[in-house]
């Protein structure tokens, strides 16, 4: 069957699904294979939840004529995601980076609501599987669509692109992140320099922030909107951007004081004002949005437990996140402060190196308690007054049921993987 005839079986159906406890009335039940899992295994009870049409890749789970037989599910979805995105003809607006991606994307679907139809990458979905499924719960009343980008090795960004076809695009940073896949820093930069690959041959516009030594050299070749706080020639221009916890930035007259914490999330916040400025939204409602706008899901958020003040930073890790939500902890004016680190994984060989790093720079504070979670930091233990080691969860979470926090700030930060969010149960 070709795509434009699954095009319009899809058209008829209340939307895509990958899962099956996730089914709901005349959905399209699209079966996808994991190195674990089997979904065609599942087609006939997909039907049975309510599914109206099921594309598998293996002929032994063939039901009846509600049963699309393709010769791959994923490459279906995605050529089928691709078609519903020139069929439509939505203005998409990607974007992708090493840090700070998630809350970027939610600042700009924040603003970008308040004039128009969005709609936005669901928490963190922006791979392979996740882009084709945004974009398929694009509809005809959808007036722009933010795409969020993730990739961990080279090539990645270039395939979601061709998917994607953005018409809009930015980069938030360059930094130590996926460096295994990636094979070092030039790497990364090469590997997330695709979005702008892209947006330069197809003549498409990217946003850049001409604070980022790398995104102004490479505005040089590209149709740009660019801000900044460090030279007024630019479309817009923040006289001043700060965080003491909270970040705030000034344009113009404006100054918007948002519930981010730390220096990292004001860039994040101008280039969320860049692109409601060049989509023509008001500064005050710009200013709502921002100001409203309230993180989740372990990303800065600020929890209050008994005596305690609580950064969660727990959604991800890597050097560059690492360093800066550190250096931003480390400025703040509070008396008592514990830091909980977890590894940062995906750093290959470098590995050893960058969670050494992070050790020296903590070993300087000497008014910091400090404890490192996991296997990367315990290789690097040493007998300090400030500074506690655990090889893993479990022997952080005995310590934590023997010892309790009292008047302290404190930052808990690691990689996904670590699931350091689960101190909370401790503190």
């Amino acid at each position: 069957m070709k795509i434009e005839q699954i095009h319009q079986i899809f058209l008829t159906t209340n939307g895509v699904s990958t899962d099956t406890r996730s089914i709901k009335k005349n959905t399209l039940f699209i079966a996808l294979k994991g190195e674990n899992f089997d979904a065609n295994t599942f087609a006939l009870e997909a039907l049975n939840s309510g599914a109206s049409y099921v594309i598998i890749d293996n002929k032994d789970y063939y039901i009846d004529e509600r049963t699309i037989l393709v010769q791959n599910s994923l490459k279906t979805l995605q050529e089928l995601a691709k078609y519903h995105r020139t069929f439509l003809g939505t203005k998409i607006l990607a974007l992708t980076g090493s840090n700070g991606k998630t809350t970027t994307k939610e600042l700009f679907n924040a603003v970008l609501s308040k004039k128009f139809k969005t709609i936005a990458t669901i928490g963190n979905l922006n791979n392979h599987i996740g882009v084709p499924l945004t974009l398929l719960r694009f509809t005809k009343e959808t007036e722009i669509g933010i795409i969020e980008m993730g990739a961990n090795h080279q090539k990645e960004i270039e395939f979601l692109c061709s998917i994607a076809q953005p018409d809009l695009g930015y980069i938030t940073n360059f930094g130590k992140a996926h460096l295994e896949g990636f094979g070092g820093v030039e790497g990364v930069i090469k590997g997330k320099s695709e979005l702008y690959d892209y947006l330069k041959t197809n003549q498409k516009i990217a946003f850049i922030n001409l604070d980022d030594s790398i995104q102004k050299e490479k505005s040089k070749t590209l149709n740009s909107f660019t801000f900044s706080s460090q030279t007024a020639n630019t479309d817009i221009f923040f006289r001043t951007i700060e965080a003491n916890p909270f970040a705030k930035v000034t344009f113009e007259n404006t100054t918007i004081q948002s519930n981010l914490i730390g220096i990292y999330n004001a860039t994040n916040i101008c280039a969320a004002i860049a692109v409601g400025t060049y989509f023509n939204i008001s500064t005050s409602e710009i200013k709502e949005a921002i100001e409203t706008y309230i993180p989740n899901n372990n990303r800065s958020q600020i929890i209050e437990k008994e005596s305690n003040k609580i950064i969660l930073d727990a959604y991800n890790a890597n050097p560059s996140s690492m360093h800066a939500a550190l250096t931003n902890f480390f400025q703040l004016e509070e008396n008592h402060k514990t830091t909980i680190l977890g590894d940062m994984f995906e750093l290959g060989t470098e590995s050893f190196e960058e969670h050494q790093k992070i050790i020296a720079l903590c070993k300087e504070q000497q008014n910091i308690y400090f404890f490192f979670v996991g296997k990367e930091f315990f290789n690097h233990k040493t007998d300090s007054e400030h500074l506690y080691f655990f090889k893993d969860f479990d022997e952080l979470s005995q310590y934590l049921q023997k010892h309790s926090f009292t008047n302290q700030l404190i930052l808990i930060k690691g990689s996904r993987g670590m699931k350091l969010e689960r101190v909370l149960d401790f503190i």
